[in-house]
């Protein structure tokens, strides 16, 4: 029985297969699209998608399940609206979400009070709050959140995988208040296995954002790789194989890389990507002590003078290995803004001399106790090794 009518505006390799997927779960879909020629396909049950059969089409068509319209003022029937249109770049690599807005002003003023519209299209966090709310707000004369709900999904699409149907991909969900994320959530339960709600539509939008770009970097590392390489005469598929039986790092990660910055130079190449990835991680302790500043100015305090207590020496949890860890690097600068800094670590006791830091060789760990915690300005949690009681630490502590 169908019990309920959603518009999806974009069938293209998102909006169909999405559609599809919500017809099959008792959803009446209308498909919106500003091609006719899709639209005549859809409606004579006909695939335009190498990988979508005409005959997915076909069923869900005939059995009057889904339709196709050029029409935008068909939204006025319909109790939610997917919005899955391009966000591509411009020639300047800027972002252009041209086509979401003009679809956002062309469903405005046929939205019925009470719909739900989802942007699913890729694009930087803040467009569905500052950006398609505005729109649509000023075509319906609505308000987001209380006349209308307003949410992003980001589209998941792995198109030819067989193992990666719409139904089984989780779905993200993050909506512009706790009810639009409510209403979006009951809408995608529908036709997804899997939700993942999240707190805004922006943290929505930079989860998908950080998906490709991981992604992305991941690609440009191995290009990078692949050219170092084959100058020194080395398969990088057979390194990639033996490489991945690995499925862990040491202490030396910040080291070894700069062992091929420098052979690379030898043979012409400059691994711009390794040594930038060095840069960022060597400024994260700079970040790390402005996060410490903020956190004392805001009890009217400064660096000079307060008494820091540093969680964790060791370079990664439950071990006792402190070599290359930025928790000295993150003393040091503590010390030189003229903080008084002591550490706690259950798996070092005591500092051993080092050829880095010998300044902190004979340090001993401070006790665990309420007392001593307390003595402290502010905890800064390094290493979160599992053996520390964080609730001791949470009611001990006067700043973490």
């Amino acid at each position: 029985m169908l019990n309920m009518k959603i518009a999806v505006v974009g069938l293209g390799y998102v909006g169909l297969p999405l559609s599809l997927q919500f017809a099959r779960s008792c959803v009446s879909v209308l498909g919106i699209d500003v091609d006719p020629k899709k639209i005549d396909l859809v409606n004579n049950g006909r695939s335009y998608i190498k990988h979508i059969e005409h005959s997915a089409i076909a069923e869900l068509v005939g059995s009057g399940k889904f339709s196709a319209s050029t029409d935008f003022s068909l939204v006025k029937e319909v109790e939610a609206v997917i919005i899955c249109v391009p966000t591509p770049l411009t020639k300047n690599r800027e972002p252009d979400i041209s086509f979401v807005l003009e679809t956002g002003r062309a469903i405005a003023p046929f939205l019925p009070k009470g719909a739900l519209v989802v942007l699913e299209s890729t694009t930087y966090p803040g467009t569905t709050d500052e950006d398609l709310r505005v729109v649509l707000e000023e075509g319906s004369g609505m308000k987001a959140g209380s006349d209308f709900h307003l949410a992003f999904s980001p589209e998941r699409e792995d198109p030819a995988n067989e193992q990666s149907k719409v139904k089984k991909i989780p779905k993200v969900v993050g909506g512009y208040t706790p009810a639009c994320l409510e209403r979006a959530t009951k809408l995608y339960g529908r036709a997804i296995d899997t939700l993942v709600p999240v707190s805004s539509c922006r943290v929505a939008e930079a989860t998908k954002l950080l998906e490709n770009i991981f992604r992305s970097v991941n690609i440009a590392l191995v290009n990078e790789l692949k050219l170092v390489y084959r100058a020194m005469g080395i398969d990088i598929w057979e390194v990639i194989e033996a490489a991945k039986t690995k499925p862990f790092g040491f202490n030396c990660i910040p080291i070894d890389p700069f062992y091929l910055t420098w052979k690379a130079r030898e043979h012409g190449e400059h691994t711009r990507f390794i040594e930038l990835a060095g840069e960022i991680n060597t400024r994260m302790p700079e970040h790390v002590l402005h996060r410490v500043a903020d956190a004392l100015n805001a009890q009217q305090k400064s660096i000079n003078g307060s008494r820091i207590l540093v969680l964790g020496l060791a370079y990664k949890p439950n071990v006792d290995d402190e070599r290359q860890s930025p928790s000295y690097v993150l003393m040091d600068l503590l010390e030189q803004r003229g903080a008084e800094v002591a550490y706690y670590d259950p798996y070092v006791p005591a500092i051993k001399a080092t050829r880095e830091h010998s300044q902190f060789a004979g340090r001993e760990s401070v006790e665990w106790n309420r007392a001593t915690i307390g003595n402290f300005d502010v905890v800064l949690i390094a290493t979160n090794h599992s053996s520390v009681n964080y609730q001791e630490l949470a009611d001990w502590a006067h700043c973490i």
